[in-house]
């Protein structure tokens, strides 16, 4: 054990290099060879293939499943590209348990799905491997697109609006491509800079300029691009990040679950990054499991994972929960902020209020807890930050505070589309936003075809 494992507060180095990392090493393993046969062998090739109706981007999974189980996994990389091309790192972020492989025949017959999500990681490993290019940007049409985010969503529009064979620019805040897939996600999920190998591997159709460090309604604005392009797609993910309305949140040691994950994902030395030896996450999602999960991988002693509603309601799922308990976080249910507790300027403890169904309705019951903490993290949702909007010749119409869209990803200003997180009614999931890039490059390129003009 590491000296340093027992530190009180928020500190660095808290485990030895090998226990780094084991436990950042890749959370599930890629198949082999024969695994991957074996684990094909047990699809039934369902003919009304219930997986793939539940798979946003529509992937043939039967299809690309039996490919494997010939022997043609390049084949098979191609029947998942065609509809997903960030089929790789989806293969290996995707909810699978609560997407394909729930819907799965052997699933609900004998509690054992067929490893869809794994089989994909395969497939997708072998092309990307051999460098195996499946297609080739068509003439170049003339036109030009700005796409605004490097994120899956944009990503997935570029791609397809490439193989049209029109211009793209990506105009992107960060200093690398990759949105999420990048900067959003635990790192045991993606290993080996596998993000930046799938923009490599995406933008190598060509007719794709990726410019990093330009911010919308910073750097350029919406009618700059308006003016500039034959056509817009607004990739914007989520800037803002919601407040816990916690008395003392401001302190030192409360931090956005978010940022704690991006740093933890660019971080060349892991033993450099303070956790704290008790770590609190407010949420109950995806960000909040793997922001808990990375903080007792990083050292600390104690995490707890409160969330106001029942384990039912939770946005996480049961597998990730699973995950969470596995690795020593305990999750609480039915509790609510209410007051963080400083000492000297930083935090020691939050004050949480149990919390109970009033009617419809959510209530405290006056009743509260502390938790001795050092480090909170907030993971209670992010929010879509319009203001970046202004400076359009118009203004665009919002709805629920994200960008209001029609069924093709039009927005309500003429040649502008938007797509992911960014958009009303979006699950916030990867591979729908995949879904809604690529549908939108489509309307996109007809838009283009038709008249010559968005």
């Amino acid at each position: 054990m590491a000296t340093g494992h027992f530190i009180e507060g928020v500190a660095g180095g808290r485990l030895s290099a090998e226990q780094y990392a084991d436990n950042f090493s890749d959370l599930h393993p890629p198949l082999d060879h024969h695994e991957a046969l074996v684990e094909a062998d047990r699809c039934y090739f369902c003919y009304d293939a219930p997986c793939m109706n539940a798979c946003p981007t529509s992937i043939d999974i039967p299809l690309f499943i039996r490919q494997i189980a010939t022997g043609n996994p390049l084949g098979s990389a191609k029947t998942i590209f065609d509809q997903n091309i960030l089929g790789g790192m989806c293969a290996r972020v995707c909810p699978t348990e609560t997407l394909c492989e729930e819907v799965c025949v052997r699933e609900v017959a004998e509690g054992k799905p067929v490893q869809i999500g794994r089989l994909q990681r395969y497939a997708t490993d072998v092309a990307m491997g051999e460098n195996k290019q499946f297609y080739k940007r068509a003439e170049p049409s003339g036109k030009t697109v700005a796409v605004v985010g490097a994120g899956p969503a944009g990503l997935a529009t570029a791609h397809r609006l490439a193989r049209h064979g029109h211009d793209v620019t990506i105009l992107e805040a960060r200093p690398k491509a990759g949105g999420l897939n990048e900067y959003g996600i635990a790192a045991y999920k993606s290993v080996d800079d596998f993000a930046q190998a799938e923009v490599d591997y995406v933008t190598a159709i060509g007719g794709i300029d990726i410019q990093n460090g330009k911010a919308l309604g910073r750097d350029f604005q919406l009618s700059d691009l308006m003016r500039n392009y034959d056509a817009v797609f607004l990739g914007l993910g989520l800037g803002g990040v919601n407040a816990l309305h916690a008395d003392g949140e401001d302190v030192d040691g409360v931090a956005n679950a978010v940022e704690f994950i991006a740093e933890l994902r660019q971080a060349s030395d892991l033993s450099s990054l303070p956790v704290g030896r008790r770590v609190v996450v407010i949420g109950g999602g995806m960000t909040a499991i793997d922001a808990a999960v990375q903080s007792k991988l990083l050292g600390a002693e104690e995490v707890t994972v409160c969330y106001r509603r029942g384990q039912e309601h939770m946005n996480a799922s049961g597998f990730e929960q699973d995950l969470a308990a596995a690795n020593g976080v305990a999750i609480r249910h039915w509790l609510q902020p209410k007051r963080v507790i400083a000492e000297n300027g930083k935090v020691s403890a939050i004050e949480l209020e149990y919390t109970a169904m009033n009617g419809d309705k959510l209530a405290g019951t006056g009743e509260t807890l502390r938790l001795n903490a050092d480090q909170v993290f907030k993971a209670i949702g992010q929010s879509f930050v319009p203001a970046v909007l202004n400076g359009s010749v118009a203004s665009i119409e919002l709805e629920g505070g994200r960008i209001k869209v029609d069924a093709e990803g039009r927005t309500s200003l003429a040649k502008v589309w938007a797509g992911g997180d960014c958009i009303f009614g979006g699950d916030d999931l990867t591979v729908s936003a995949v879904a809604q890039g690529r549908d939108a490059a489509e309307s996109i390129h007809r838009a283009l075809t038709s008249n010559g003009r968005a």
